[in-house]
């Protein structure tokens, strides 16, 4: 079946004159006669990059979500394929509703009739992975039921291995190769896509996050029904609101869209640093607004299928970053990026600021619309093969929600600046995470470990001041050497149970 399946991606790339991209290679330039020679009856007059977007909706779901993620990764692809491949819409026929019944029906162990008041057998929903149907349950509670498409698991598998051979051969025939870590980024999308696989850990995530906007006024998430929710099946709260890409019916509705742009950037930086976890496919076929009652204007999340997590070390680094960046202070960015091990330590300071400099000033005190993030990163990621920067595969999701963002935040204000509305967010977190606050809570969290060593610090000190008189001159000066490390220790010690015991005392009513 492999065999077939790499046939077919041979003759869909031959239909689109996809040959190009290989024998455009010095090495496989000879080839390009032959291959003309046998391939006469096609039509390459389109550009290269429109040919590349329909070879991949040709050939089916899961290439068509690779595309879409190549669009964000323009340190990857060229300029122009990357802009076409942002044009890739993930739509897919449905499957059958006798198919969907029966899964259920298997799932369930009993008739789906039985199990909700009404099902809806036309899908109001279909993607690459599922869909989904509108129900209503027993007691009257309106539903939406996400059901996996079948064998969808063994498609994957297949596409998945020739995905890393082709991963592997451009690492041998591209310069660049080895540095931008091909196999690591489809590494990435395999996990992605096997999270996506199991709708148990996509109710998961909109549980997560639901929690965490409880009280939000600027977002809404589904309720998740545990007891209807499989591996194959996941049942939510129904939501209801207006697609963010109709403008027109939004206008109508009263929703303010310039305050609503505002929101958005404000939910991606608190869910990226307040969190450090978010929504990562952020699409407008992903995002609605609410226009009715008291929730009128709030965005409302579906599909949770594809969620972001950054570490404690992933979130300094891109603060420093990006609060550098709004403060134009190139050589704090140009630094952070050498303490990360973005780039070699051997890298001149002073070149890579230079470097930076050059493709982010002009961007600065003009409105959205005259600029596009997506050009500036291309740009950025240009200037990094100078200095060797190595690309990490964890922060690809970051990425393309930042230029969801950017995308949606230039369809509903063009004039919004994003630097002005993320900047004093970015400040705030920065001196919670480095203040007071900061000392408080990281006191507050180690305290139990601190009191748990501190009494066996006494008789660790003695084992070593009663070591064998025959230890050498070294090995007593290694010994004093710790007793003055552990001293200092000890007085260090005392002094964060202090800070701690006030702190705890400020804090008493």
């Amino acid at each position: 079946m492999r065999l077939l399946r790499l046939a077919k991606i041979g003759l869909v790339s031959l239909k689109y004159g996809l040959d190009e991209f290989l024998t455009g290679h010095e090495r496989f330039r000879a080839l390009r006669p032959l291959v003309r020679a046998v391939t006469f009856w096609r039509d390459t007059s389109a550009p290269r990059a429109v040919r590349l977007r329909l070879a991949l909706e040709d050939l089916g779901p899961l290439f068509v979500k690779f595309g879409q993620m190549l669009s964000t990764r323009p340190d990857l692809i060229p300029a122009d394929i990357a802009d076409e491949l942002a044009k890739l819409q993930d739509r897919v026929p449905p499957f059958p509703s006798e198919t969907v019944v029966a899964i259920l029906d298997r799932v369930y162990g009993k008739p789906v009739d039985d199990v909700f008041l009404a099902f809806d057998r036309t899908p109001v929903a279909s993607a690459s992975v599922a869909q989904v149907h509108f129900a209503t349950l027993k007691d009257g509670t309106p539903v939406a039921v996400k059901v996996l498409r079948p064998h969808i698991g063994a498609v994957i598998e297949k596409d998945i291995g020739l995905m890393y051979a082709g991963a592997t051969l451009m690492e041998k025939l591209w310069k660049d190769g080895r540095r931008l870590r091909p196999r690591a980024v489809v590494a990435e999308f395999e996990k992605t896509l096997g999270d996506e696989l199991d709708l148990m850990r996509e109710a998961a995530n909109c549980s997560l996050l639901r929690r965490n906007f409880r009280h939000s006024p600027l977002l809404l998430v589904p309720c998740v029904h545990w007891d209807y929710c499989t591996s194959e099946v996941m049942v939510m709260e129904r939501m209801s609101g207006i697609p963010i890409s109709q403008v027109d019916r939004l206008v109508e509705a009263g929703v303010d869209l310039k305050r609503l742009s505002r929101a958005g950037v404000e939910l991606f930086f608190t869910q990226v640093f307040r969190d450090a976890y978010f929504h990562a496919d952020m699409h407008p076929g992903n995002i609605f607004v609410a226009v009715d009652g008291p929730d009128h204007g709030k965005y409302v999340a579906v599909d949770f299928g594809i969620m972001g997590m950054l570490s404690e070390k992933d979130q300094n680094y891109l603060a420093q970053n990006f609060l550098a960046f709004f403060r134009r202070d190139y050589h704090r960015v140009a630094t952070a990026h050498i303490e990360s091990g973005w780039v070699p330590a051997d890298t001149r300071i002073d070149e890579l600021e230079s470097e930076i400099r050059v493709v982010c000033e002009p961007i600065f005190d003009r409105p959205l619309k005259e600029i596009s993030l997506g050009k500036v990163l291309v740009q950025l990621f240009t200037a990094s093969r100078r200095f060797n920067v190595v690309i990490q595969p964890q922060l690809v999701l970051l990425q393309k929600t930042l230029l969801s963002i950017e995308s949606l935040g230039r369809m509903l204000d063009p004039d919004l600046d994003l630097w002005v509305t993320a900047k004093p967010y970015l400040e705030r977190w920065m001196q919670n995470q480095i203040g007071l606050p900061a000392l408080q809570r990281r006191l507050l969290a180690e305290a139990p470990y601190i009191i748990n060593a501190l009494p066996e610090l006494p008789r660790l000190l003695h084992q070593r001041l009663l070591a064998p008189a025959s230890a050498t001159d070294d090995t007593l000066k290694e010994l004093a050497a710790a007793q003055r490390r552990r001293n200092a220790l000890l007085g260090a010690i005392a002094i964060l149970l202090g800070i701690t015991i006030a702190l705890l005392v400020v804090r008493l009513p």
